[in-house]
């Protein structure tokens, strides 16, 4: 059982090193293509807000390890929950290679639910995939494209008659508070998401009680993902920094200030898993159409959104598969 619970624990904080890398872009994919901060710095600077943000809150933590499945105790819990973490983490790799933004909440939560129901276990359908997951995460971008769209058409009337240059060097210099504070709102989603599976391994193997998320598995966590966030996503970076639409820093701050309150809200008050790469990328979407409707590249964003529908299904996939192959060798 020690032994078990200590490779869930360790394939944990595998996913959430991936989950760095592949999400790091989230946070300094546009403050690096606007020049507002050098990769290095960027990459540090979202590094440390990752950590700060995994200690501030462990509700979205507490809806994984509780609200989507309901795991049995023992060894069948763990292969259960390792089973997840394969789905996960090969769809995490798998995206970052192709330098498509898909969501790591989603391949999660998709592992979560491919490993039970090849398990035979309950799957909290209404209550917590659709009301906590599903319908969060359809929403979150939605909300994610019509602020930011909305926020980048008062920028350009309050400042119409600003001297252009001003305006760029203004913005700019923002970008360094608006990029950190994304950073922030990755670490308070995607850090706790490991947690609550640590949490929930720890329980069914009967070395924790309680909804209270251990301090060290905070710290380590927060450590796996801040190392994963400055190893840097370099081929996702290109993507949501260029590809979608060449961002200026107006544009910039607008997108990343509207996400990380989008973030905020979703986690302070309702303790929703969301997806920083959707938020993000929406917005991105969102202040691109302010422009025209064709400054966008919307056959790059129509592979994104390949990318998100495939996510959830693909992941549970894979982790029934690995599942399956648990058994085999149990």
């Amino acid at each position: 059982m020690t032994a078990a619970l200590v490779v869930v624990i360790a394939m944990a904080l595998v996913f959430n090193y991936t989950n760095g890398f592949h999400d790091s872009s989230n946070a300094i994919a546009i403050a690096i293509s606007t020049r507002a901060l050098t990769p290095r710095v960027a990459l540090a600077v979202a590094a440390v807000m990752n950590v700060v943000g995994a200690l501030l809150s462990t509700g979205v933590a507490v809806t994984v390890a509780k609200g989507i499945i309901d795991t049995p105790l023992g060894g069948a819990g763990l292969r259960v929950l390792f089973a997840s973490l394969v789905g996960a983490v090969l769809w995490n790799v798998t995206t970052w290679y192709f330098g498509l933004p898909s969501s790591s909440s989603q391949a999660l939560i998709g592992g979560m639910v491919g490993a039970g129901l090849a398990a035979g276990i309950p799957v909290y359908w209404v209550s917590g995939v659709v009301g906590k997951v599903v319908l969060p995460m359809v929403l979150s971008p939605v909300v994610g494209f019509i602020g930011a769209y909305v926020v980048m058409i008062a920028v350009y009337w309050v400042l119409r008659r600003a001297n252009p240059h001003k305006v760029e060097r203004g913005f700019r210099a923002a970008q360094i508070v608006s990029s950190a504070s994304l950073a922030l709102g990755h670490g308070l989603q995607d850090a706790q998401k490991s947690m609550g599976v640590i949490l929930i391994a720890l329980i069914v193997a009967g070395r924790h009680h309680g909804d209270a998320v251990p301090l060290w598995v905070i710290l380590v966590c927060a450590a796996a993902m801040a190392a994963g966030t400055y190893a840097g996503g370099w081929r996702i970076m290109r993507t949501l920094g260029r590809r979608i639409f060449p961002v200026r820093p107006p544009h910039g701050f607008v997108a990343e200030a509207t996400s990380s309150i989008v973030l905020y809200l979703t986690t302070f008050l309702i303790a929703a898993p969301i997806s920083t790469t959707h938020v993000i990328t929406s917005s991105v979407m969102g202040v691109g159409s302010t422009e025209r409707v064709s400054a966008v590249r919307w056959g790059v964003a129509r592979e994104i959104v390949v990318a998100w529908v495939m996510t959830l299904p693909a992941a549970a996939v894979v982790a029934a598969l690995a599942y399956g192959a648990t058994n085999l060798v149990a």
